[in-house]
């Protein structure tokens, strides 16, 4: 999976990372096999099923057992070393088993979410050369099962497809009763991954409009959490509830690899509801949880208004977009609980947090300083840092950092010196605390979710009646931004709201990519040179939005 020259690179980053203590070549398995020998009846997972109530209660022992299975299962059919194993899954118990079979194969993980449709879908499983798929039957009124047939047909890679809740030979089911026995369990032990392997593939949006594979190695995955952990108090006593969906890193990284690496209890939620949330943490006793902003919004909203209680949950880390002073201040003080935030990415994981002790200002104006292992800096055009509390680019380096972008190494970022280009503006204050100014990079983060807005203006773009399109992100008081679509249209031509939304459906585009405004204008501004000045549509967004 990885080309010669990534090989090169990561084996001279190797030394550096070990030397520090950083990388200790563990793999999640190790963790596994430490919780299966200390606490093997201990819960490692609560999933409750939103749609139908049903709740799944797995100890380690189970969780362990369950994962052999699938993996052995998948060995009989074909899936090997390398291969990789796709996953358009919910907050489900089958998620966690899947990722930690894959481990036990020496397979790669690719999650993929849930709300993407045959466009998104068929462009991952088809650049991923994926050779096996899982989706659920049905998942929130939407026919996965149905939906991944069909791009079957049209991706010759693709060997197998499981349906959980499905019928036949396609069901989920039928992956928890192989024929192997011991031997089989002996030769997963010897497939086993080294820490410097790829284990996970997951797909991010970007400048170019067109998805990018971000590929990651468990010294990588896991030395981005060990700090995580030691910084904010973690243990395996907590109870980590997630309601971020497990396919996007936040999830991934803090719900499903950290409570294992823990030996924790992991609390799923598959459908985020405030109500519901407050039920499963105060039945659970859950102790932590991380989402975006709008989990953190709704949940105090909730809490304050029901006159409810969440006495057990201590912490709170809302990253994937700036935390509004306010909301900080009223969510301390409504929940309880001590509010950090944090910044990080696909690549790397959180790379910056504030800490529990730090004064309510550092969490309400910056999103946190460096994990250790990990370095930031703010820099100008020409790579130079910029002084205290002024605006710059902003690069991270160290530990957690990604291997490459599976096929497309020229798109890495990063320099001879390890810095990667985060696409991000920022300040640093002169403690080192950092606060993400804007985007140098051409995406709006709606919910913690980036919206790929060259792919969206592409599509309008072929729309008959436009002849120019630009997207730019506006603000929201509980999602961070919204999309709103500038549009000139052709001579004689009209279009409205419902009809963009009704073609970009037709279009088979996600949801939640979709633009929720639409303006149109005479003229786009431009520079000289012609190119759009979003900076001027910005602010005319968010004049016509107030």
């Amino acid at each position: 999976m990885l080309l010669d020259q990534e090989k090169e690179t990561l084996s001279r980053r190797r030394a550096a990372m070990v030397a520090g203590g950083y990388w200790r070549d563990h793999t999640l398995l190790d963790h596994l096999d430490h919780a299966v020998a200390r606490t093997p009846d201990k819960t490692a997972i609560v999933a409750v099923r939103t749609e139908t109530g049903m709740e799944i209660r797995l100890s380690y022992r189970e969780l362990h057992r369950l994962s052999d299975l699938v993996a052995l299962s998948l060995e009989e059919r074909g899936i090997g070393r390398g291969d990789v194993v796709s996953f358009q899954l919910p907050n489900w118990w089958e998620f966690s088993v899947l990722h930690l079979a894959c481990l036990k194969l020496g397979a790669v993980s690719n999650p993929l979410m849930t709300i993407f449709r045959e466009r998104e879908l068929g462009f991952m499983l088809a650049h991923a050369e994926a050779k096996a798929l899982v989706v659920p039957a049905r998942f929130r009124n939407f026919d996965h099962a149905a939906m991944a047939s069909a791009a079957r047909e049209r991706l010759p890679a693709l060997r197998h497809l499981f349906v959980v809740d499905g019928t036949g030979e396609s069901a989920f089911e039928t992956l928890l009763s192989p024929r192997a026995g011991e031997a089989g369990r002996a030769r997963l032990r010897e497939r086993r991954l080294s820490a410097d392997d790829v284990i996970q593939l997951l797909y991010t949006s970007g400048t170019t409009g067109e998805p990018k594979g971000v590929m990651h190695s468990s010294n990588t995955m896991l030395s981005a959490l060990a700090p995580f952990a030691e910084r904010l108090h973690l243990g395996a006593d907590d109870v980590i509830h997630m309601p971020s969906p497990l396919a996007h890193q936040l999830g991934f990284m803090y719900g499903l690899v950290l409570p294992v690496m823990l030996g924790a209890t992991a609390l799923l939620q598959d459908v985020f509801v405030a109500e519901e949330m407050v039920r499963e943490i105060t039945r659970e006793g859950a102790t932590f949880t991380m989402g975006a902003t709008p989990f953190l919004n709704d949940l105090a909203d909730y809490v304050e208004r029901n006159g409810a209680a969440t006495p057990s949950l201590r912490i709170f880390v809302s990253a994937g977009a700036p935390i509004p002073r306010a909301l900080v201040t009223k969510a301390r003080h409504v929940l309880g609980a001590a509010i950090i935030s944090g910044w990080g990415m696909s690549e790397n994981g959180a790379v910056t947090t504030t800490r529990p002790e730090d004064p309510e200002e550092k969490t309400t104006t910056t999103d946190g300083c460096a994990l250790p292992g990990m370095e930031v800096r703010v820099v100008d055009a020409n790579r130079r840092a910029v002084g205290v509390g002024e605006e710059g680019h902003l690069q991270a380096r160290g530990c957690s950092n990604f291997i490459g972008y599976l096929k497309r190494p020229e798109l890495g970022g990063t320099d001879a010196e390890g810095w990667f280009d985060t696409g991000d503006l920022a300040r640093m204050d002169a403690e080192g605390y950092i606060r993400i100014s804007g985007r140098s990079k051409d995406i709006i983060i709606r919910g913690g979710e980036n919206i790929p807005v060259v792919e969206v203006e592409n599509l309008l773009f072929r729309h008959p009646a436009i002849s120019g399109v630009a997207i730019v992100g506006y603000p929201d008081p509980r999602l961070g931004e919204r999309a709103c679509a500038f549009v000139t249209l052709r001579e004689g031509a009209s279009l409205a709201f419902e009809e963009m939304v009704r073609y970009l459906k037709a279009q088979k585009m996600a949801a939640p990519y979709i633009p929720e405004r639409l303006e149109v204008v005479r003229e786009l501004p431009r520079t000289p040179s012609g190119k759009i000045q979003k900076f001027k549509l910005r602010e005319l967004a968010r004049g016509r939005g107030s």
